[in-house]
């Protein structure tokens, strides 16, 4: 092992060698705190100073977990070291398997079901149901973000409803109890409910937390920067007084406060450790000089943040690149062809798009589809979100606990079984004035003897769900899921469709079998395999592949790329508006954090687009001017080289016109943006050379002979000729382009070719 240590540069290696106490590894972007975290576990398996089981890593994506294990095995083999096996999860799954141990002394079954963020929606919306609520600003999506935030800073429905002011607020309070108790009912724990339960358990078990703390003699937090109240509290719990925890982070990448990740937990970590060690990592070795620089310039503008300078063992390297867009198309246009460019070169470079908001995302795949340049939109359905997968699990939960509402009606009808709109209505009035789940509701029915044809299929459900209950004890897991599949009729329900969808689905469903079977292969049993199914996250999706990938900046944390396009840096979309309205500037002081980790994904090269003019929701046919990202403005100029073709120089602010005529031509656009004067002789087209027929004749209702002519623009692609007004120099035509609309040019600006 002493060999392998000297593969680490002298900082990493102090803090691979300091084995007892508190330590602070303060890791800026691409520094290796990853590999520091993973020698440091090897090292104490190695030494012989704790076994692999009493070592505890906590991250936060299942992806980054595995990754974890898988090398501190391979480093262990290198080593000739028996390999250990440290216990490495994120928060959520390490609070599942401990509840699941502890489940008596937690008040649970050991077999509760775990509720992810579809599962969450559609119980507030349940709850909201039964309370017949309908209110315009309580969404279920809106309403379940304050039953977190007040989950998480400890407050109940009751202490929610007493301090409410307003009739939205004492809404709120009604549906978190109706969720609460839907989720008892059921059986059931969202992913606050694992963190709090856990931490409330070990709080007030001394058994139970003295047990634990003697397991983990050795704890490592990943993303320290990202704990949020409820993760700091487990990790004091684990501790003990033992205090031999190590955490990594980096202020500057704190970017989830949205979802409670509390910067000030890492800022005072000497403060709750007085005896810390505290040690920089500095060397990057990601990114080129010139990529830090700028990235540093941002997020410099910051109040809270610890003092570091990152050195790139790259080099200097090349500038950034900047361009301005006249708009989202011409933005997407600019990068889908730079991409292909770089995929030209080399098809093994590994490209990512990222974005603000998922909505931007669409200009990006439009304009790649033309190309035909193949990206992976990570963000999208994972396997595990998926729709027949989630239906085959509700019938999995069914099973398990019948009382679960929210997977009874997800199941309850398909495949169709007859049991229409007035049934349902019927069931949910009989559990709400019950106040008993929808199970006992249908037991009801089924039980008053009537003979009605709305009683046959209830009873058919009934006695399925009855069956899948018997099977799920004599069967193995692969083999109980293929039966749920046959007893329940779906797989009989898309074979009957049979459309290329359906056998996409069936093949779906088949690798969940094999899933199960793998799972237990490796000896979990199968609520660990359920668990790992309720607990994936979007950042699991990305692999790494060379190509496109179009990526939020949230996503992006944790992964690199060899070229980037950071876009839409304007002001309301990078920062977003929402963060602009924020106290104290908290909101910006994240938003800078975020364009930070956008810009340090880069290995190679970034680049900086915005678009001067986007569409306004609720009015698609205006256009909105916006301001540069003030962002922008805060990279040093010697640092960026802008783009050919692009409306202004990086950080520069000019007057756009606030509402554009959407036809004008690149030409046309730049010289009034830049408020030049109009050529005094611009060269007329001949006819013969390039115009799309004679000039029109003024003939009153005759039609034009350029109507109905096909052309093609260098963005819009192949269109059709639908108008013409004017003559001469000032000739404008109407050019309908199938699936981007009708846009109408000055013809001698419009770069139109005959098709």
């Amino acid at each position: 092992m002493l060999k392998l240590l000297e593969e680490l540069n002298p900082e990493q290696r102090q803090a691979v060698e300091t084995l007892e106490g508190p330590v602070l590894i303060l890791a800026g972007a691409g520094t290796g705190k990853t590999r520091a975290i993973i020698y440091r576990m090897a090292n104490l398996i190695a030494k012989g100073i704790s076994a692999g089981e009493s070592i505890l890593a906590l991250t936060f994506t299942n992806k980054a977990a595995e990754e974890m294990r898988n090398r501190v095995t391979d480093l262990l083999l290198r080593a000739g070291v028996p390999p250990g096996q440290p216990w490495v999860s994120t928060f959520h799954s390490l609070c599942a398997r401990l509840l699941r141990r502890e489940a008596p002394a937690a008040g649970l079954p050991r077999d509760f079901a775990i509720y992810d963020d579809d599962d969450q929606v559609a119980a507030v919306k349940l709850a909201m149901a039964k309370l017949q609520i309908e209110a315009e600003n309580l969404t279920p999506r809106n309403v379940l973000s304050r039953i977190s935030y007040a989950k998480n800073h400890g407050q109940t429905p009751e202490q929610v409803r007493a301090g409410a002011f307003t009739e939205e607020g004492r809404r709120t309070a009604e549906i978190f109890s109706a969720y609460e108790k839907a989720l008892h009912d059921s059986n059931a724990l969202d992913f606050d409910d694992l963190l709090l339960r856990s931490a409330r358990l070990l709080r007030e078990s001394s058994a139970t937390r003295d047990k634990w703390q003697a397991r983990f003699q050795y704890i490592h937090v990943d993303e320290y920067q990202d704990t949020n109240r409820v993760q700091y509290e487990l990790m004091r719990l684990l501790t003990g007084t033992r205090q031999n925890i190590c955490v990594v982070g980096d202020e500057d990448q704190s970017i989830y406060a949205w979802r409670g990740a509390d910067v000030s937990i890492l800022l005072s970590f000497s403060r709750d450790f007085p005896a810390a060690r505290i040690i920089k990592l500095e060397r990057n070795y990601r990114s080129s000089q010139q990529i830090l620089d700028a990235a540093r310039a941002v997020v410099a503008n910051n109040t809270e943040h610890l003092h570091k300078s990152l050195s790139a063992e790259k080099g200097g390297g090349s500038k950034l690149r900047y361009f301005e867009a006249r708009d989202a198309q011409a933005e997407a246009e600019y990068v889908a062809a730079e991409l292909q460019k770089i995929l030209d070169d080399d098809s093994q470079q590994t490209c990512a798009v990222e974005y603000r908001t998922i909505a931007q995302s669409r200009s990006f795949e439009e304009a790649l589809r033309r190309r035909g340049i193949r990206y992976r939109l990570v963000g999208g359905f994972s396997f595990y979100k998926r729709a027949e997968i989630r239906d085959a699990l509700a019938y999995v939960r069914l099973a398990m606990h019948p009382e679960d509402d929210i997977s009874l009606l997800r199941v309850l009808n398909l495949p169709p079984r007859g049991i229409g709109k007035t049934t349902v209505d019927a069931m949910r009035e009989t559990a709400r004035t019950d106040q008993t789940p929808l199970w006992n509701a249908i037991e009801k029915i089924v039980a008053g003897g009537t003979t009605g044809r709305a009683v046959a299929p209830l009873r058919a459900f009934q006695e399925l769900i009855r069956k899948l209950q018997e099977s799920l004890s004599t069967k193995e897991p692969a083999e109980f899921l293929r039966f749920v599949l046959e007893e329940s009729g779906y797989m009989d329900m898309l074979k009957d469709r049979n459309t290329a969808e359906d056998v996409a689905r069936m093949e779906n469903l088949e690798e969940l079998t094999r899933a199960g079977a793998e799972s237990m292969d490796a000896g979990e049993s199968f609520t660990d395999f359920l668990d790992a199914a309720w607990l994936v996250s979007d950042a699991d999706q990305y692999d790494g592949k060379p190509g496109v990938t179009l990526i939020t900046l949230h996503s992006t944390k944790g992964l690199e790329f060899d070229h980037v396009f950071l876009t839409g840096m304007e002001e309301g979309i990078c920062p977003h508006t929402r963060s602009i309205k924020e106290e104290k500037e908290k909101g910006i002081e994240e938003e800078r954090r975020l364009v930070y980790v956008g810009m340090t994904r880069a290995r190679k090269s970034l680049t900086l687009t915005r678009a001067v003019y986007r569409r306004i929701f609720g009015n698609e046919q205006q256009l909105r001017a916006s301001l540069p990202s003030r962002f922008l403005s805060e990279i040093p100029g010697e640092l960026v080289e802008t783009v050919r073709g692009s409306m202004a120089e990086i950080g520069e602010t000019r007057r756009y016109e606030p509402d554009p005529e959407y036809s004008y031509s690149p030409e046309e656009f730049l010289r009034r943006v830049r408020r030049e004067q109009k050529p005094a002789a611009a060269p007329r087209r001949a006819a013969s050379s390039g115009s799309f027929g004679p000039p029109a004749a003024k003939r009153g209702g005759d039609a034009n002979p350029m109507l109905g002519r096909r052309v093609r623009h260098p963005s819009y692609g192949v269109g059709t000729i639908v108008g013409v007004e004017g003559d001469d120099e000032d000739r404008r035509v109407s050019v309908s382009f199938p699936g981007r609309g009708t846009k109408k040019f000055i013809e001698r600006y419009a770069q139109l070719e005959q098709a």
